[in-house]
């Protein structure tokens, strides 16, 4: 088992090193003081082809596989989150639900808008009322036979990359009628953004990720063509299901950038810094806190390259996936924690980044699935 990168992953590795560094370093922390989205960065994002990683030329991707992605993620995390959450959402929920699912007239229409960073799409699945519980959902859906176009009532939350200038679409999870059995028949179904009836509410107001585009959707009478179904009716939870597995690869890459970037932070301001007539690494107390630092970034790094592997194999990967985005997420957590106590009150405040990886760090425990959702998904595919 060979844990090396290939010349090709390097390649791209060390490219989007350079943009963090060159293009997202220096404007991030103005963006994330005034809550406004980097469209700059994202422009130079789309020019390199990073919304494209995982997807066939033929679409307009750049025949990249979706552990190139998870590289890609991982190395703007070490810089921001936010920017790294926006090409994520993008990617995985976004682009990739109409990619899999979609007719070849749906690809052909949004794919290749999308897949080079012109535009963005959002994945509507979480509701105000239930978050972990998706099989709750309240939003509904009903096809209007006689114009043939579904009537959609209901709302979302927290929804990234649903309200930017550039947003085209959001793919929206309904019930869309009920089963034999008396449960819920859930459908996703493509809303164009300007669709009468869709209403994006403002921007939260978040304790991280200010710099990323998070809004609350609400449906009124909605209406878009019967033709805007995305896959098979009632097909819906089976495809969110498949696409927040392969998501949790992907968060679990962009924690262990953040956690790295927490390590790459605390060893440059523990040579810099000095407390007593030396620099404060030369004490062992801050040594072994920054090795505990990069011990858990290089364990769960292990992680989610196994869960990509088992993925692009073809083989079952639920099990590795949840286990990666539960591991990386708490020890983003821990170590973003260790960087801020490394940097003392500078840590506190927000022109060091550490203070900017610590707020963002803890909705990588919520987000994609709780830590407590991953545990339910571990011990279930342990047969329990």
């Amino acid at each position: 088992m060979d844990f090396r990168l290939t010349e090709e992953h390097e390649a791209l590795r060390t490219s989007v090193r350079d943009l963090a560094r060159e293009v997202v370093a220096p404007v991030i922390a103005d963006h994330y003081e005034r809550h406004s989205f980097p469209y700059d960065v994202i422009h130079q994002m789309g020019k390199m082809g990073l919304f494209g990683l995982p997807f066939p030329e033929e679409h307009g991707g750049m025949g990249g596989d979706y552990f190139a992605l998870c590289l890609a993620l991982e190395e703007l995390a070490r810089i921001d989150s936010s920017v790294a959450i926006t090409l994520e959402a993008a990617v995985s929920l976004g682009a990739m639900p109409i990619y899999r699912f979609g007719t070849d007239e749906q690809r052909a229409r949004w794919l290749p808008r999308l897949l080079n960073g012109r535009a963005l799409a959002a994945f509507g699945l979480t509701e105000p009322g239930f978050g972990s519980d998706a099989g709750g959902t309240q939003t509904r859906a009903v096809l209007d036979e006689s114009t043939e176009e579904w009537v959609i009532n209901g709302s979302k939350a927290f929804i990234t990359n649903s309200g930017t200038d550039i947003t085209d679409l959001v793919t929206v999870a309904a019930v869309t009628g009920t089963r034999p059995d008396g449960s819920k028949e859930l459908s996703t179904i493509i809303v164009p953004t300007g669709t009468p009836g869709f209403t994006v509410a403002p921007g939260y107001s978040k304790v991280g990720w200010t710099a990323s585009d998070t809004h609350e959707l609400t449906f009124d009478d909605c209406r878009v063509p019967a033709g805007n179904l995305l896959g098979e009716r009632g097909r819906g939870f089976a495809q969110f299901l498949r696409i927040l597995d392969e998501g949790r690869i992907a968060i679990a890459a962009l924690a262990v950038g953040l956690a790295q970037g927490c390590v790459d932070e605390s060893v440059r301001y523990a040579k810099e810094r000095h407390a007593f007539g030396r620099p404060i690494g030369a004490n062992q107390a801050i040594q072994f806190k920054i090795a505990d630092m990069e011990l858990r970034v290089h364990t769960a790094r292990l992680a989610y390259y196994d869960a990509a592997a088992r993925m692009l194999a073809g083989e079952p990967f639920k099990r590795q996936a949840a286990i990666a985005k539960l591991h990386a997420s708490t020890i983003a957590v821990d170590n973003a924690r260790d960087a801020t106590q490394i940097h003392g009150g500078y840590g506190f405040m927000n022109e060091f980044p550490v203070a900017r990886f610590w707020r963002d760090a803890k909705i990588l425990e919520i987000g994609e699935g709780t830590s407590e959702v991953q545990r339910m998904i571990i011990a279930r595919e342990l047969g329990l």
